[in-house]
């Protein structure tokens, strides 16, 4: 065990320091999903189609600097630990960069105000992965335990759902006019600060053992990345992530419009009491499926979530349109949101599993490459559903201009955005249900990897057995004669 390790202990204060950045996380993107695409089109007027384009292309934007930022991290060596330096850097640059989205700038010119919030955007996301691409790869480099990464990653996610209800629910009151612009940025001016100080917190709270950094040069930082998804439970991992995620990312982004255009129950705080639901549930669940979790496995509370999650989602069928009773609303909003506690547990706790995977793969520790890659699929996802409510919106005739005159849009419309509320987070919920079902790995596969991964470095001189090398091959998608190879890892030497 690593010195710096030994100072610090596994209890539950540790594990509330080491998870607050998630607050971060957590609650940013609630904020970004909520508002960023209504702050565009009903406050400033822009196009839906164009509008969600700017997260689009920012994620494209970190095709590129997620790469780089894991090899940067794996490459680096500090007294603080490489990748708690990036965390205090990249809270610092993020929190500000979070506020300059929102600042309205004083011209009408809608290719200037495109590309001004089109790069604000990128410079958020570049600041954001110096951040969080060394966070998602800390816990490998804290923890060996499978069951207490478990535990850890479970405090991570309340604090998540935290940062989903207070970014949820507060800018609710700080936004009750969604043309008012001022509002916007007060709201910003509000979480900038907050979000700084929880990842300082876990900046100061967190340890991580010294190791020798990677050889390697920037240009290497591609191919790294590329043999990452040679991993077979990565590809796994990200179609969890993927779908999971992006659900959630469609109940947030289309929420306003859901309870404003179809409902018309925004001035009567319908959002502020679905979001309060919603997020209270999760809270709840989390308390329910953490436990769960650590008795059972992290791929058995996928199982039971998503259909939770399904079964909520589709309820809303039969209550989507203005003058619906708010009250089954609010009650199949409770059901997603528990069901959401049990599948965002899971993928989070999944994710510290994969750099060991892809260490008896390559032979090469490196959680800075692999958490890197699995941070640009999470924000390519937020782009993606960002993107697709634009053109979905677009597609049913939504009016920009009725919309920033504060008027209500057509009959047909309002159908069709109840329909990108409900059908497309059931269709993600779905396929994340039958990934769920085909994921490779429970505690027990995670024995045998890293039993192996020992015995390749001498610290294990017991034999491997038939059933092993079966798990090894199941859950790396190499035969076994193929594992610990660098030549696996896109490093030259």
């Amino acid at each position: 065990m690593d010195t710096n390790e030994k100072k610090h202990s596994y209890s539950m204060i540790s594990r509330l320091m080491y998870g607050m950045a998630e607050f971060y996380n957590g609650g940013c993107f609630v904020i970004i999903n909520t508002f960023y695409a209504v702050f565009l089109t009903k406050a400033l007027g822009m196009p839906p189609a164009l509008a969600g384009t700017v997260p689009l292309v920012g994620q494209i934007w970190d095709a590129i600097t997620d790469p780089i930022m894991g090899n940067i991290t794996d490459r680096t060596r500090s007294r603080f630990g490489a990748k708690r330096f990036y965390i205090l850097i990249g809270g610092i640059i993020s929190s500000i960069t979070f506020i300059q989205m929102w600042y309205t700038i004083p011209i009408d010119n809608m290719t200037v105000m495109y590309i001004f919030y089109l790069l604000t955007y990128c410079l958020f996301s570049t600041g954001f992965t110096i951040l969080m691409v060394p966070y998602n790869g800390l816990l490998p480099d804290m923890i060996d335990d499978y069951s207490m990464r478990a535990k850890f990653s479970n405090v991570r996610m309340i604090w998540s759902t935290l940062g989903s209800a207070v970014c949820g629910l507060v800018p609710t009151f700080l936004i009750k006019d969604n043309l008012d612009t001022a509002s916007y940025l007060r709201c910003a001016l509000v979480f900038g600060p907050m979000f700084f100080i929880t990842s300082m917190v876990t900046f100061l709270g967190t340890w991580e053992k010294q190791k020798e950094p990677i050889r390697s040069n920037i240009k290497e930082s591609f191919p790294q990345a590329v043999s990452v998804f040679r991993n077979h439970s990565f590809i796994m991992f990200l179609g969890l992530y993927l779908f999971g995620q992006c659900g959630m990312d469609f109940v947030s982004g289309m929420a306003v419009y859901y309870v404003d255009d179809v409902l018309n129950g925004y001035s009567n705080g319908y959002f502020t009491y679905m979001m309060a639901v919603l997020l209270a549930s999760q809270l709840f669940g989390m308390l329910i499926f953490g436990p769960l979790m650590s008795r059972t496995s992290k791929k058995f509370t996928i199982l039971v979530g998503a259909p939770i999650r399904l079964i909520g989602t589709l309820g809303l069928l039969f209550f989507s349109y203005e003058g619906a009773n708010i009250i089954p609303i609010l009650c199949m909003t409770a059901l997603i949101g528990f069901g959401n506690a049990g599948t965002l547990t899971s993928i989070f706790a999944i994710m510290a599993d994969m750099a060991d995977v892809d260490e008896l793969i390559t032979s090469v520790h490196r959680p800075g490459t692999v958490s890197g890659m699995a941070t640009f699929v999470r924000k390519v996802s937020c782009g993606l559903s960002s993107a697709t409510i634009g053109f979905l919106l677009s597609a049913v005739g939504y009016d920009e201009v009725i919309a920033n005159s504060g008027g209500r849009q057509t009959a047909y419309t309002q159908h069709g955005i109840a329909m990108i509320y409900i059908i497309v987070p059931a269709i993600l919920i779905t396929a994340l249900l039958i990934v769920g079902f085909l994921f490779p790995m429970t505690g027990k596969e995670f024995a045998a990897i890293k039993k192996e991964i020992a015995r390749r470095k001498g610290e294990d001189s017991s034999k491997i057995t038939p059933e092993e090398i079966k798990i090894c091959e199941k859950v790396t998608g190499f035969s076994y004669e193929k594992l610990w190879d660098r030549a696996n890892s896109g490093l030259h030497n």
